[in-house]
Parts: structure tokens; C-alpha cells; sequence
């Protein structure tokens, strides 16, 4: 893939790609974007720097934009990384975009977050725990989640987040889209992949 313009995304996506000045894709960027078009689940192995936010947020945004029920969740270990997804997300999206948006993440104002989420946003974009906090209370609901994203994997389980995110998938219809995206691949995950996965496509970029 020499341009984005090959991938035959909507034109509003295609504006915003251009203002962000997204003229080449990178290796990881023209591997994983059209399986995940295609509606693949995905296993991807990328290190930081390569792209990988784009890899997902494009194919993401896209889903979004041209499918009126599908809503995405995309899980991250730590707070930096949600907030660079969620500001990369809403750029892709442009600022007149009419989809809501939450950002959930812990040590930051529930009233803010509570807010968020009664309007209805089609992305959430967070940390397991305080996903799981909302889902608990009851103040969260994810049976329409159809499109989930796992960022740094290998990092949330380095965390200790396997149990949280065993059961926030509990949440999840089971017919849905999953990319997964890690630097490494240890065993753990391989289980995370066969248990959750729908024969995910393998990409990987850089070494493992």
C-alpha cells in the first residue's frame, strides 16, 4: 500500500487523514488495515512507534462511521496510552463528528465519566479496572460493543489485568471483531487469543 487512498476509506475519514498530514501508511498500518476491513480478528505483534494506534483507530473509525450500530472499545494498560488512542480517535473522526466519545479511566472524576457514558457513546476508550468499576455499578453496558481493541496486551497482563479483562469480555456479545496488538507474544496471551478470538489473522512487524 503505497497511499491511504487504496484502503477505499469513506471520504470524511480520508479529509481528516489528510489534515493530520497521514500520507503513507507504515508497514504495520498496510498490514493490518484492510484484514481488519474485511472484518478479520487480528493478532497483531508491533512495537511503540510503528504505527500500531493507526493500525486499529483507522479500520476503528471507519466501522463507525459507515455502520450506525457498531461501538468500540478499546482497552489500554495505562492512562498516557488511553488519552494518545482517544486524541488520535477523535481526529480521525473530526471535530463536527456527531459520535459520542467516552474516556474511562481510573484516578480521574467519576461524575465526569458518568456523564460520558449516559450519552450513549458508540467509543469508550479505558483502563480495565475502572471499566470493570462501571460495568459492576451497573453504569456501563457493552452488549453492543461489536468492535474491541486490546493495546499493549502483553503489557495489561504484565499488570495483573488477566482477571479484569476475563470478565469484561463476559460483557461483550460474542459475535464481535477483535484486534489484539502486543510487542511480545508469551503463552498467556496465545490462551487469550484461542479462548477470545475468531481465527485471528497473524501480522507483525519488526521482531517479536
Amino acid at each position: 500500500m503505497k497511499n491511504f487512498k487504496e484502503f477505499g476509506l469513506s471520504t470524511a475519514l480520508m479529509n481528516n487523514l489528510e489534515k493530520m498530514q497521514y500520507k503513507t501508511p507504515t508497514p504495520i498500518q498496510a498490514q493490518a488495515i484492510p484484514l481488519a476491513l474485511k472484518g478479520n480478528d487480528i493478532m497483531g505483534t508491533a512495537q511503540t512507534g510503528t504505527g500500531k494506534t493507526g493500525a486499529f483507530a483507522i479500520p476503528l473509525v471507519e466501522k463507525l462511521l459507515n455502520d450506525p450500530k457498531a461501538c468500540a472499545l478499546v482497552l489500554t494498560p495505562t492512562r498516557e496510552l488511553g488519552k494518545q488512542v482517544m486524541d488520535t480517535a477523535q481526529q480521525l473522526l473530526g471535530h463536527k463528528s456527531k459520535i459520542n466519545t467516552a474516556f474511562i479511566i481510573g484516578g480521574a472524576p467519576m461524575n465526569k465519566q458518568l456523564n460520558e457514558l449516559r450519552s450513549n457513546p458508540r467509543l469508550i476508550v479505558g483502563t480495565p479496572g475502572r471499566i470493570n468499576d462501571h460495568l459492576s455499578r451497573g453504569s456501563m453496558k457493552l452488549k453492543n460493543f461489536n468492535f474491541l481493541v486490546l493495546d499493549e496486551t502483553d503489557r495489561m497482563l504484565d499488570m495483573g489485568f488477566t482477571i479484569q479483562l476475563e470478565k469484561i469480555f463476559k460483557f461483550l456479545p460474542e459475535k464481535r471483531q477483535t484486534l489484539m496488538f502486543s510487542a511480545t507474544l508469551p503463552k498467556n496471551i496465545l490462551k487469550l487469543t484461542e479462548k477470545y478470538m475468531d481465527d485471528p489473522k497473524r501480522v507483525s512487524v519488526g521482531e517479536v
